[in-house]
C-alpha cells in the first residue's frame, strides 16, 4: 500500500491519528526526536506496524458509555502495558511484538464492559483495591463470566487469531504454563508470559499492589521466558521508561 495514502487515511481520523503518533513516539519505536507528523508516524512504524494503530483505535472507540476520565485512565495504562509487552517481546526469540502488543491490548478489554453489563462490577473491583485482593477471585465469585471469558469472546468477535483468543481465556489460571498445547498452544503461554511481567512490574514501578498477576505467575512467567535477574533489570529499565511515558 502506498504510505502517502496510508497517512492520508489514518490522518482522517482523530482517534487513529493520535494512536500513530503515541506509538510511534513511544520508547518502542521512538528513539529519535519526537514527531508530530502523521506521515512521520506511519514512515517510522511501517505498514506492518500501522495494523496496530488501527485495532488500538478501533477497539477505543467502541467501548464507550462510562466516566470518560476513567476509560482515559484506562486506555492509556493498557495501551502502556502493550508498548511494554512488545518490547519485552523483541527481547525473546519467536515471540511476535506485533501480536504481543495487540494480546495486551485485548487482555483486559472486558473489564470495561462488565462494567457496563454489570453495575455493580464497579464496585467489587473497588473493593478489591481497598482489600488488596485478587480481582479475579472476587469477579468468579459474584458474577455468571469473568473478564478472560468476555475477552475471548471479545477477540473471536473481531475476527483475531485463535491464539489471542485463547490467549486471553487462560490468562489468570494459576495452571496456565501447565496446560497441554491441546487446550493451550505454546505459542499462548509466550503471550500469557510477556503479559503477566509487563503487568507485574507495571504495579510494582507504579508502588500499586499487583491484583492482577501475582507473585507465584509473575515467577512463573520468568522461568517460562528463561529470564535471568540480570535480564530482568534490563526489562524492568524498559518498563519503566514506558509507565513514565505520560504524553
Amino acid at each position: 500500500m502506498d504510505i502517502k495514502h496510508l497517512a492520508d487515511v489514518i490522518s482522517s481520523d482523530p482517534g487513529m491519528s493520535a494512536t500513530a503518533l503515541k506509538l510511534a513516539n513511544s520508547p518502542l519505536y521512538g528513539s529519535g526526536s519526537q514527531i508530530s507528523s502523521v506521515r512521520k508516524a506511519v514512515d517510522r512504524l511501517g505498514t506492518k506496524n500501522i495494523v496496530c494503530v488501527v485495532v488500538a483505535a478501533a477497539l477505543k472507540a467502541s467501548i464507550t458509555g462510562l466516566a470518560a476520565a476513567w476509560l482515559v485512565q484506562f486506555w492509556r495504562r493498557t495501551t502502556q502495558m502493550a508498548v511494554a509487552s512488545s518490547m519485552i517481546a523483541r527481547k525473546q526469540y519467536g515471540i511476535s511484538p506485533d501480536a504481543a502488543y495487540t494480546n495486551t491490548l485485548f487482555h483486559d478489554a472486558a473489564i470495561p464492559l462488565m462494567m457496563k453489563r454489570f453495575p455493580e462490577y464497579a464496585k467489587v473491583l473497588e473493593t478489591c483495591d481497598r482489600k488488596k485482593k485478587m480481582r479475579i477471585s472476587a469477579g468468579a465469585e459474584l458474577f455468571q463470566c469473568t473478564h478472560p471469558i468476555v475477552g475471548s469472546l471479545l477477540v473471536r468477535n473481531w475476527g483475531l487469531p485463535k491464539i489471542l483468543g485463547q490467549t486471553i481465556r487462560f490468562h489468570h489460571k494459576e495452571d496456565a504454563y501447565d496446560l497441554p498445547d491441546r487446550s493451550l498452544p505454546g505459542g499462548a503461554h509466550s503471550f500469557i508470559a510477556v503479559t503477566h511481567v509487563a503487568e507485574h512490574l507495571f504495579a510494582e514501578i507504579k508502588g500499586e499492589p499487583d491484583l492482577e498477576v501475582g507473585e507465584m505467575l509473575f515467577q512463573r512467567a520468568l522461568d517460562y521466558l528463561g529470564i535471568s535477574p540480570d535480564d530482568l533489570d534490563t526489562i524492568r529499565t524498559m518498563v519503566t521508561q514506558v509507565a513514565e511515558d505520560n504524553a
